[in-house]
């Protein structure tokens, strides 16, 4: 079980969803969200300038769930900045790809960021959930 994740995504029943099926699946303890990459870089911020540099691993979410359509900054915008020395930091946090898209460009475009570990569509599942427990191996 993750101690804390963030889901990053600007559709209310979305985030809903999301939190349902983690918590029911027992799959983080605590479920942070964003409403847009904007919003999900000022919550890293805000960890990197208000934490112990001690007490930030235990503070940082090990999993993210980014959508990619978003008003205010989108998913590859947010990741064009998560990715930047700026946020270092965080740069053991993966990040699973959670959209409805089926671009095959998007999907190729995934593979420029090392920090993605998948790309899924939406909705979020339990088995989903079960296989990135597995592909992590927790």
């Amino acid at each position: 079980m993750f101690d804390q994740i963030l889901c990053i995504d600007d559709d209310p029943i979305a985030l809903m969803l999301c939190k349902k099926v983690i918590t029911k699946a027992e799959f983080s303890k605590e479920i942070m969200t964003a409403q847009n990459g904007e919003e999900a870089l000022l919550y890293f911020n805000s960890l990197k300038y208000n934490t112990k540099p001690t007490d930030l691993n235990d503070k940082k979410p090990r999993l993210i769930f980014l959508d990619l359509n978003m008003p205010v900054m989108g998913g590859w915008e947010f990741l064009d900045h998560f990715s930047t020395s700026n946020y270092s930091d965080f740069n053991t946090t993966n990040i699973i790809i959670l959209s409805s898209t089926i671009d095959p460009e998007d999907l190729e475009k995934a593979k420029n960021y090392p920090m993605i570990l998948d790309f899924l569509s939406k909705p979020i599942t339990l088995q989903m959930l079960e296989y990135i427990k597995n592909k992590m191996s927790i």
